[in-house]
Order: C-alpha cells, then sequence, then structure tokens
C-alpha cells in the first residue's frame, strides 16, 4: 500500500513539473493532456487506499525521511492515509481530475496555456500535502502551498487591468469604492495571499504553544498528551489554530478575500472552492478534533460563527447578479455549516458535507465557465436568458448540482445538509438550528434564481450579440461524474459513517423518531418553497428585482457585503496606511536615514582628512612620524605623572 501512497501523492507533482517544462512556449495540448493523466493515476491510487482501509481498517503510515533533527527535537517527514485523510485523497482527486480535464477546453485559446496547468496540478500536489501528512508542520509546509499556489493562479491573468463593473454594487454612496467593485486579478491575488498571511501567524503560534508544551508535533503524540495541558492553554491552542482555519475557509473577519478570488480562470474558483484551498481550513478543525474535543467552549464559538456567516453569505447571494460571485457566496455559506458541525463535535458530519459539497459546488463553477465561454466571457445574470435551448447539457447539470445544493431528497446535499440541522437540534443549538433552516431557505431560493435568470425566460442576451452554443463534449464528459456524485454521493452515509467513526468520534444527535423526521419535514419544505418561490417570481427573467430597488436601503446593505469591506478599509486599512506613510517621512526619513547618513558622512570626512598622511611624500611622512612621535612622548609623560 505505500507504493499507492506515493503515487496518489507525487503524481500531481510529476505532473506539474512536466507543464513547467514548456511554460515558456505556446500551447501544448499534451501539456494538458499528461497532468489530466496524472490526476486520473492519483485518483485510481487513492480509490485503492480507500478500499483497502475500508475492508482491512488497517492505517498505512510512512515515514519517508527525517526532516528536523536537532537535539531532542526530530520531526519528520511522514504521511498518514487513515480514515480521515483517505476520504480527502479521494474528493480531492476526483474534482481535479476532472477540473484539469475541463481546463484543457476552457484554456484552449489561453497563451499561457502550458503554465496554467503547471500552476494547477502543483495547487493539488500542496493540497494532498496538507492532507496526508502525519504531523503539524507538514500540515503547514501543504497548508503554505496552496496559499502560494492560489496567488499564482487568481493572479493568472495578471496583464489584465481592472475588470467592467457590474450592478453587484449598485446606486451605492460606496459604489465607487476600489477594489470593492472593480478590482485586477492582481489585486485579488494580492488580497487572498495576504489575508491568509495574516491568519496564518494565529496558526503558526497554536503550533508552537503545542511544541513548547509537547516537546512533538506529531498528530498521534499531540492527542496523547493533550489532555495533560492546563485548561486555559488549550483554550489558546485551540483559539490559534482556530484563526488560521477562518483565513483559508474565509469566516468572518476574513472572508473578503473568497468572492474577488473569482477574478482568476472558473476552474480555479471550482477547485479552491470545492476540493482545495478553502476545505483546508475546515480539514484543520477535523484532523485536531481531539484538541478541540477537550475545550467545547472553543466549539460553541465556531459553531456560531458557522452559522452567522452561514445566514450572511446567503443574503449576499440574494441580490448579486455576478454569476460567479453569487457561487462564492454559496460557498461561504455551506464553509459555515461545516464549522457549525464540527464546531458541535459533529466532525464526521462535517467532513461528510465537505465531500458532498465539494460534487455538486465544483459542478456549479464549471457550468458558470461553460456559460461564460458561451457569452463572451459575460457574468452578470441579468445579461442572460434563455439559454437552456443552446447550452441543454450544462443546463440539465447545473440544475442537478442546484437542487443538490437546496438539499432536496434524493440528492447528496440532502443526507449531509439534514444531517448538520439534526445535530445542531440535538444539541439543544435551537438558535443555530432556526438560523441553519433559514439559511436553507435562502439557499434553494439564490440557487434557483441564478437557474431562472440564465437558462430560461427572455433570451437578454440577444441585446450584446451574443452567439451562445455548448461546450465540448469532452467537458461535458469531465462534468458528468461530478454531477452523479451530486446526485448519488449521500447513498453511501451507512457505509461512510461505519468507516469514519473508527477515527472520529461518533457522534449522534439525541432526537426521537417522530422529530427526527418532522425535522426533516420542516427542512425539506422550505428548501422546496425556496426553489418554487424563486421560479414563480424568476420564469420571465423579472420578478422584483428592478429599478425600485435602487434606492432600497436592505438591497444596498446586502449588496455592498454589509458595508464590512468599507468598515475594513476606513477603520483599518486606512489608519495603517496613515500611520506607514507618517512612519516613513517623519520617522525614516528624518531620523533613522539621518543617523545613518550622518555616521555615513563622518565616516567619509575622516576618510578625506586621513588622505593626505597616505600622498606617497617622503618629507611629509617624515612630518608624520615626527608629530606621532611627539604625542605618544606626551602620553607617556602624563601617564608617569599621574
Amino acid at each position: 500500500m505505500e507504493s499507492y501512497l506515493y503515487i496518489a501523492l507525487f503524481a500531481p507533482l510529476v505532473g506539474s513539473l512536466f507543464a513547467a517544462l514548456f511554460g515558456g512556449k505556446p500551447k501544448l495540448l499534451i501539456t494538458g493532456i499528461v497532468t489530466s493523466l496524472l490526476l486520473g493515476v492519483s485518483l485510481i491510487a487513492s480509490l485503492n487506499l480507500l478500499y483497502h482501509i475500508f475492508t482491512t481498517e488497517q492505517i498505512v503510515h510512512v515515514k519517508m525521511m527525517d526532516w528536523i533533527v536537532i537535539g531532542n527535537v526530530n520531526i519528520p517527514f511522514g504521511f498518514v492515509v487513515d480514515q480521515v485523510s483517505v476520504v480527502m485523497m479521494v474528493v480531492v482527486t476526483m474534482v481535479s481530475a476532472m477540473v484539469h480535464v475541463h481546463s484543457i477546453g476552457y484554456m484552449d485559446h489561453d497563451r499561457s496555456f502550458n503554465r496554467f496547468f503547471s500552476y494547477l496540478s502543483a495547487f493539488v500536489f500542496s493540497m494532498m500535502i496538507l492532507i496526508m501528512s502525519d504531523n503539524f508542520a507538514g500540515l503547514f509546509i501543504g497548508w503554505e502551498g496552496v496559499g502560494l499556489c492560489s496567488w499564482l493562479l487568481i493572479g493568472f491573468w495578471y496583464h489584465k487591468e481592472d475588470v467592467e463593473k457590474t450592478d453587484d454594487v449598485y446606486n451605492s454612496p460606496y459604489s465607487t469604492l476600489s477594489p470593492y467593485s472593480s478590482i485586477s486579478p492582481s489585486f485579488a491575488a494580492n488580497e487572498a495571499f495576504i489575508t491568509n498571511r495574516v491568519a496564518d501567524l494565529g496558526m503558526l503560534i497554536g503550533m508552537m504553544l503545542i511544541f513548547w508544551n509537547l516537546g512533538t508535533l506529531q498528530y498521534d503524540a499531540v492527542f496523547a498528551q493533550i489532555g495533560t495541558l492546563d485548561h486555559g492553554l488549550v483554550i489558546a491552542i485551540a483559539a490559534f489554530l482556530f484563526i488560521g482555519a477562518m483565513g483559508k475557509s474565509a469566516q468572518f473577519p476574513f472572508n473578503s478575500w473568497l468572492a474577488n478570488a473569482m477574478e482568476g480562470p472558473t476552474p480555479v474558483s471550482a477547485l479552491i472552492h470545492a476540493a482545495t484551498m478553502v476545505t483546508a481550513g475546515v480539514y484543520l478543525i477535523i484532523r485536531a478534533n481531539e484538541i478541540f474535543m477537550v475545550v467545547p467552549e472553543v466549539g460553541y464559538v465556531i459553531a456560531s460563527l458557522g452559522a452567522f456567516v452561514a445566514i450572511g453569505a446567503a443574503t449576499m447571494a440574494l441580490v448579486a447578479t455576478n454569476m460567479k460571485k453569487i457561487i462564492a457566496y454559496s460557498t461561504l455559506s455551506q464553509l459555515g455549516y461545516m464549522f457549525v458541525a464540527a464546531g458541535l463535535g459533529a466532525y464526521w458530519i462535517a467532513l461528510f458535507h465537505l465531500g458532498t459539497h465539494a460534487f455538486f459546488k465544483s459542478v456549479l463553477f464549471l457550468g458558470a465557465g461553460n456559460v461564460m465561454h458561451a457569452t463572451n466571457n459575460e457574468i452578470n445574470i441579468k445579461n442572460m436568458g434563455g439559454l437552456r435551448k443552446h447550452m441543454p447539457y450544462t443546463a440539465l447539470i447545473m440544475i442537478v448540482a442546484s437542487i443538490a445544493l437546496a438539499g432536496i431528497f434524493p440528492f447528496a446535499g440532502f443526507f449531509s445538509k439534514d444531517l448538520i440541522l439534526e445535530a445542531a437540534f440535538g444539541a439543544h443549538a435551537y438558535v443555530i438550528w432556526t438560523v441553519l433552516w433559514i439559511t436553507a431557505g435562502l439557499t434553494a431560493f439564490y440557487s434557483f434564481r441564478l437557474i431562472m435568470y440564465v437558462f430560461f425566460g427572455e433570451e437578454n442576451f440577444k441585446k450584446f450579440d451574443y452567439h451562445p452554443h455548448e461546450t465540448y463534449p469532452y467537458v461535458i464528459a469531465a462534468m458528468t461524474p461530478l454531477a452523479i456524485l451530486a446526485l448519488c454521493a449521500g447513498w453511501v452515509e451507512h457505509s461512510y459513517v461505519e468507516m469514519v467513526t473508527k477515527l472520529l468520534p461518533p457522534l449522534e444527535a439525541h432526537v426521537s423518531n417522530a422529530t427526527f423526521w418532522t425535522l426533516i419535514a420542516v427542512t425539506t419544505a422550505i428548501a422546496l418553497s425556496g426553489i418554487a418561490f424563486a421560479v414563480f417570481k424568476y420564469k420571465k427573467s423579472g420578478g422584483y428585482y428592478g429599478e425600485k430597488l435602487k434606492d432600497n436601503f436592505i438591497y444596498k446593505l446586502l449588496a455592498n457585503q454589509y458595508f464590512v469591506p468599507h468598515t475594513i478599509d476606513n477603520v483599518l486599512l486606512k489608519p495603517y496606511l496613515a500611520l506607514s506613510k507618517f512612519s516613513w517621512k517623519q520617522i525614516d526619513l528624518k531620523i533613522v536615514d539621518s543617523m545613518v547618513d550622518f555616521i555615513a558622512k563622518s565616516i567619509y570626512s575622516t576618510g578625506e582628512g586621513s588622505r593626505a598622511m597616505q600622498t606617497g611624500n617622503l618629507s611629509r611622512a617624515l612630518k608624520w612620524m615626527v608629530t606621532g612621535i611627539v604625542v605618544l612622548l606626551i602620553l607617556v609623560v602624563i601617564g608617569t605623572l599621574k
């Protein structure tokens, strides 16, 4: 089984290096084909490991080499494939392989085709390092790797200037603010990178606290000893680790980068939102569950913040018109669901929703990429409509994914989302349950608002002289397995639970059978109501979204992301910029630079004065010798007198 582990881990790296060989050359189709095939090889190896873990319950643990060995410190470069990591491996490689195939069509005419596939495979390799490492140090290497690759991919079209404005920020006193209404890919990449580096400082502090007090970063050793530490110290460790998770998974207040990350190519969005990057934060909480179980008070804070983010992001999606941002807000909302489950101790449910969500969310983003290609890169859903006739396969696949996202039986989202609501109700977290229940209705509504605007109603694209068409057959073929999994992934719930609860705590909601069916009924009812309302209001691409909302405060509030970017800009960024300028002009230039310049000038002047001693003139040299002797004699006399 060790060979399968190495194949699953290093196949994406080989693909990345192969594509990098041709990075500066014109498009070579072979780079897309080879990297996709190698991702397929990684997927097959991961499936073999999944079968091994499921049938034998034997964990695969390898020590590749010694890494950091200083005195008593010994941190190896090791990897572990257990019930948790193998689920993540299959999800990551499955989605990534399909994204690679889709990208061959999406990036068909891009001048940096080869470079894109090098970055994309490196992204997957970094994520595999993150999830397969057997210690926090290795996890952090992968953690920073996905951060670097996300920066490269979000800013892939760095040559583009600010993108054309949409009416996501519409008739607002803050609508002219850059970067929130119109940004460049470079800005979006830098925003994501810097925001995550700030949060990563918290994770580093948590890791240092673990190492300082336990002398190790190995998962098994840390989890075995964590209960011996002071309770307050464990709270600090859990809190700092969660700060790192907040940054990667874009939880408030580190959430603004996620929607702006849409400036990268659409397959990148599919990968970031479905299988890599944002799922890393949830994975960290699940992997470190034995730390968080010791401090349930921190878990409740995580669950509360998750519920807050879930409904906040869902409300922002209600009014957005940027197709990719609607799906991005949906990701943010579903991440909130995952953190609720993890915070309440239902770690296996959080992992289950992470997996099901990856399938239908990746399909939604890839479908959005198809629509953009068919409409000359249009992203405003108001400028579409009636595309179902021209793109029947994309429409069908996106409808399937939207039903799964809405949580309708028997689609995958129904099983995982209802388990989270059941866990919240069973934990007597009724406020959180209510928030998630309302969010479920909003999710169904905005999902089908997008579907109705894009694929049904009036053909608004005709005003822009678009000629929509279906994408390449192999692109549809790549999306089909993900659409099928969006339909049926939830059907393996019992087998999944049987496997992962060998490692994760088997938390079950303590609700009666009658309550269980009642919860399912009310959740399904609000989801169906949201779908029906969206279909009714937008069947002609109209609804109540019109001129009358321009001056509506609620609309402005949601369209401007509750003015959070505006607040951060004015409360944090502008004062920090002013302080930086003051420090530069008044301290750096006038004090620090002046001191350095004074010392340099003094040394230079001394050197200029001393140069007269080295003229090569014999008479002058004799004079300096006599002067030196006189000075020495004077010093001797003074010393004698004392």
